[in-house]
């Protein structure tokens, strides 16, 4: 589907959704003038949204999960927020692995200050954050041996990849070898980084040895050299030397290697998985990244690109439509911030159901922020489906619905209660969830056939609590339990 000239309700609510979470009454009201407006105009609208510094509080990991959930859910930042969530997921950092929870704030803090920034200087922030330093084993780095696991992660998931976009291999293992001696020497005081210039690899000690701190030897653009990571001096200097090197690398088709990956994951994050290339180039192209380096430039780039809008089918979509599930988190924080569900007090009590916490909820549909289960983040799309974490995320529809008995889930406010028309409130509420347009006549009929006990009630009348509490509240958990609902 290419990108609209203009935007429909339908497009607007598709980006507000892929671009934060749910599609919340108020972001509506603030966000509907865009409709008959440009794709362009659109992507200046969302990359324009407010930003802010976060403050998560507690001392225990729980408490920093529960705080930034909180903020997912009530905050005013939902593009930034979701561009962090990605960068969480790219840089994964696990908090009890790193075990120090002023470590880890200050880890949130550094995605929310460089998410939407220049990539190059996010690459080298993290080169020295405390909680990847602790993660990846930089405070054990040091002059004897060694030690290679952020080199490693570095060219591997953070900037490169093993592979470029034609299979071919980006680095060797002797440049993670040379690499790791770049970051000899770095340690950890609780949540601050500092070099000791003792535990450092220098020339004068080993080039015999380990030879010139050169990378990328008559590869990838640098010539029968390489790229010497002590250009600027030895010392302090050599990690960022090496961010600079990584930034100007050169695949097998002679294009830049960094600007390639990262494109090509934002693209699965905010479009559809496995993006062909000619795509990923199209949106490199059609930005400023390399060279700048600027986030926002290169989603701005997704935003307007016909692989953004092709999973917008605003009709039943087919086995071909390119989708993609959405994350636990934003099933969970979409729902609540579109229903303006609330949770109850400082452990996010879910006030309905089985009474479960938010925490249990997620974990139960396989995501805990601030816990990705290795350095390689979670596994997205059909990694987020199993029988067990689909009737998790089938179990927190049933426990919306049954939050009635709270006050906490009002359905009635998100629908024009005057209807009684069984048909229209099924579509009303089909609208609200952003599910509009994406069931055949038949599986519309399902709801209608649930609402009316097979037809045997012609009318239903909101205005009677009982109608209310199990047949509209019952519409919308089926609704959230559907195939549709579980997909962007």
């Amino acid at each position: 589907m290419p990108a609209p000239l203009t935007m429909n309700e339908d497009h607007v609510r598709h980006l507000l959704r892929r671009t934060g979470f749910g599609v919340s009454r108020k972001d509506w009201k603030k966000a509907q003038s865009l409709v008959g407006e440009s794709p362009a105009a659109g992507a200046d609208y969302v990359i324009n949204l407010k930003r802010k510094k976060i403050r998560l509080k507690g001392e225990e990991n729980e408490d920093l999960h529960n705080s930034w959930v909180r903020h997912l859910i009530k905050g005013k930042t939902p593009f930034q927020d979701k561009v962090v969530l990605f960068w969480h997921d790219h840089f994964a950092t696990s908090a009890s692995v790193v075990d120090e929870v002023a470590a880890m704030k200050l880890h949130v803090r550094t995605h929310y200050d460089f998410a939407l920034g220049n990539f190059k200087e996010y690459c080298k922030a993290i080169n020295t954050d405390p909680a990847m330093m602790i993660f990846l084993d930089t405070q054990l780095n040091n002059k004897d041996i060694p030690n290679e696991n952020y080199g490693r992660e570095l060219c591997e998931l953070f900037t490169l990849g093993v592979c470029d976009l034609n299979g071919v291999e980006n680095y060797t293992q002797e440049d993670i070898v040379q690499i790791a001696r770049a970051f000899t020497g770095w340690r950890v005081d609780f949540d601050e980084a500092y070099f000791e210039p003792e535990e450092h690899d220098y020339n004068s000690e080993f080039l015999a040895q380990r030879g010139p701190k050169n990378i990328f030897v008559n590869a990838h653009g640098f010539g029968p050299s390489g790229a010497a990571f002590d250009a600027q001096g030895e010392g302090e200097p050599e990690i960022d030397e090496v961010i600079e090197i990584i930034f100007s690398h050169l695949d097998s088709d002679g294009e830049n290697t960094v600007a390639r990956r990262t494109a090509y994951r934002l693209l699965e994050y905010f479009a559809y998985a496995a993006p062909d290339k000619n795509v990923v180039d199209d949106v490199v192209s059609n930005s400023a990244f390399v060279g700048s380096w600027e986030i926002e430039d290169l989603i701005r780039a997704i935003l307007v690109h016909d692989a953004f809008w092709e999973t917008n089918e605003q009709q039943p979509f087919s086995a071909s439509t390119r989708k993609s599930v959405k994350h636990p988190i934003d099933y969970v924080v979409g729902t609540m911030r579109t229903t303006n569900m609330k949770a109850k007090g400082r452990d996010l009590e879910f006030p309905g159901g089985e009474y479960l916490r938010l925490i249990d909820h997620l974990s139960n549909m396989g995501q805990i922020i601030g816990e990705p289960p290795s350095v390689f983040g979670w596994d997205w799309e059909k990694g987020w489906i199993s029988s067990s974490t689909l009737l998790a995320r089938y179990a927190f529809a049933r426990d919306i619905a049954n939050a009635r008995e709270s006050g906490r889930f009002r359905p009635e406010k998100l629908i024009d209660r005057g209807l009684s028309d069984p048909g229209q409130i099924v579509d009303a509420v089909l609208a609200a969830l952003g599910l509009n347009g994406q069931f055949s006549p038949a599986e519309r009929q399902i709801f209608i056939d649930y609402a009316t006990d097979d037809g045997a009630v012609t009318e239903l009348d909101l205005g009677d609590p009982d109608v209310r509490n199990i047949k509209l509240n019952g519409l919308f958990s089926m609704a959230m339990q559907t195939t549709a609902y579980q997909l962007h």
